[in-house]
């Protein structure tokens, strides 16, 4: 294939497109294979001669297709969206068709000074101050991980990255018992060490205690330990829950750590006013991330990672060898001193996309449609009998179980839920996920998908009724 048959292979492709987009809601949600169902269909070794377009392409549906789960679809309910939007989509194909590697700003000046100003419009729209200054990673992951070793250079006055450790660092960092496991997997690879990551505990709305993380930090005082970093969710994984930041500020005051704030999921929100009271206390924060692949209907991967003092992040990262040095280095902003890898996407092109088709105000109407639909099912919900709210709904992630009133063991119940989450996943028709919250089985509803209407989780409610009634009667 080459560029002579470009057109007619994708019109091919864009009218598939085109009909997925408007069909996405009739494929099961979750995949329905079994283990290597794909794998077993594929061939054991690469084709020696090339294959046409057409035999590739239906292949991609009979073999590929039955194996994706669609997280697309409205009915999708489970973790957290890896959102798309038609905006987006296109300028993903922009993207693919330039194929740019937007190292530096001499690989391509458009996508360096595109993405700075694009960091200003995302930082001014959701409330943080002007002395951030932004960079877009593929993950929150990578920004964690970016920010806990800029606090390491920064604690160790880059003597790490230069001599590596002495073995005389004591370092600790701390987070809620309900944060992210990106920041256990930081920890080890900034070779800190999962034996000092402090997690402390959380109140009865899963937050983090402020007067529990000064007790562990005076404890490692004591012990020899150097406070190195904190990290503040906004929006834990398991239930939205929000760390006090104002007063984890105040600690920050005290005990100078690095302050991190992991707003992945629950950022979008800061977009409308009355979400703006989770970042009082930001300005004592040094590095913020969210994800607007996840809640701002961009493509997979982007993440929006701001820090308030660039110098010290550049000279954490910043490697320049002589055949990457350029003429406007110590102009330009090349994003590859940043962070962690080298080479670098044009993400900021779809986000570019997604802001101006949107709109803000487009923005802030959807995340508040989608935290009306939330609210309106909490409320069904706390009123069945038979089922028992287990989180505050902060935003629009609703956690909770089936609990039929014959049943009080608790361990009965865990497998009751997880019975259920299975029948209604394996039903194609809706898929969510769990977690765990004081040993109980936990369901998670979260209706965030950009194409999320009323009757999807109407349909979803009543189908969670149908199969908890039946379990009911097996049971």
């Amino acid at each position: 294939m080459d560029n002579n048959n470009f057109d007619d292979a994708s019109k091919e492709i864009l009218e598939w497109v085109s009909e997925y987009l408007k069909s996405v809601e009739m494929y099961p949600v979750k995949s329905q294979v079994k283990y290597h169902e794909v794998y077993n269909q594929l061939p054991d070794s690469a084709p020696s001669t090339p294959e046409d377009f057409k035999n590739i392409f239906n292949d991609f549906q009979n073999i590929i297709m039955p194996g994706i789960t669609h997280w697309q679809s409205p009915n999708f309910f489970a973790y957290f969206p890896a959102n798309s939007s038609v905006p987006s989509i296109l300028a993903e194909m922009l993207t693919s068709a330039l194929g740019a590697q937007c190292m530096k700003w001499e690989t391509s000046p458009s996508a360096a000074e595109l993405e700075e100003k694009v960091m200003i419009w995302l930082r001014d729209m959701i409330g943080l101050p002007k002395n951030f200054i932004g960079v877009i990673q593929d993950t929150a992951s990578t920004s964690t991980l970016a920010s806990i070793i800029t606090a390491r250079e920064y604690h160790s006055d880059f003597k790490i990255n230069k001599e590596g450790f002495s073995g005389n660092e004591r370092y600790r960092v701390y987070c809620s018992t309900e944060t992210h496991s990106s920041i256990e997997k930081a920890v080890k690879i900034a070779g800190i060490g999962r034996d000092n990551l402090v997690k402390v505990a959380v109140d009865e709305n899963f937050a983090m205690i402020p007067a529990e993380l000064e007790k562990a930090i005076e404890s490692d005082i004591n012990k020899g330990f150097k406070p190195l970093c904190v990290v503040a969710a906004l929006g834990t994984t398991g239930t939205t829950a929000i760390d006090p930041l104002k007063e984890i500020s105040a600690l920050k005051k005290k005990y100078n750590f690095w302050l991190h704030v992991d707003a992945a999921y629950l950022g979008t929100a800061l977009i409308l006013p009355e979400y703006r009271w989770m970042i009082e206390g930001i300005d004592e924060a040094d590095s913020f991330v969210f994800n607007p692949h996840k809640w701002m209907f961009t493509n997979f991967d982007c993440s929006a990672y701001f820090v308030k003092d660039k110098n010290v992040l550049l000279n954490t990262f910043e490697i320049i060898p002589e055949y990457l040095k350029t003429r406007s280095d110590n102009v330009a902003n090349n994003y590859c001193d940043w962070g962690i890898p080298l080479g670098r996407r044009f993400r900021a092109l779809k986000l570019w996309f997604v802001i101006r088709s949107f709109g803000v105000e487009g923005l802030k109407e959807k995340v508040r449609y989608h935290l009306k639909l939330a609210k309106d099912l909490y409320e069904k919900i706390s009123s069945k009998n038979d089922f028992q709210i287990l989180a505050p709904l902060n935003a629009n992630v609703v956690c909770f179980r089936y609990k039929p009133g014959n049943i009080i063991d608790e361990n009965m119940l865990n497998i009751l839920n997880e019975d259920l989450m299975h029948k209604l996943n394996n039903s194609g028709k809706m898929f969510l996920t769990h977690t765990k919250l004081n040993g109980k089985f936990t369901l998670r509803i979260v209706i965030a998908q950009t194409n999320v209407e009323e009757r999807n989780v109407n349909d979803a409610w009543e189908l969670i009724k149908q199969y908890s009634d039946e379990l009911k009667e097996i049971n």
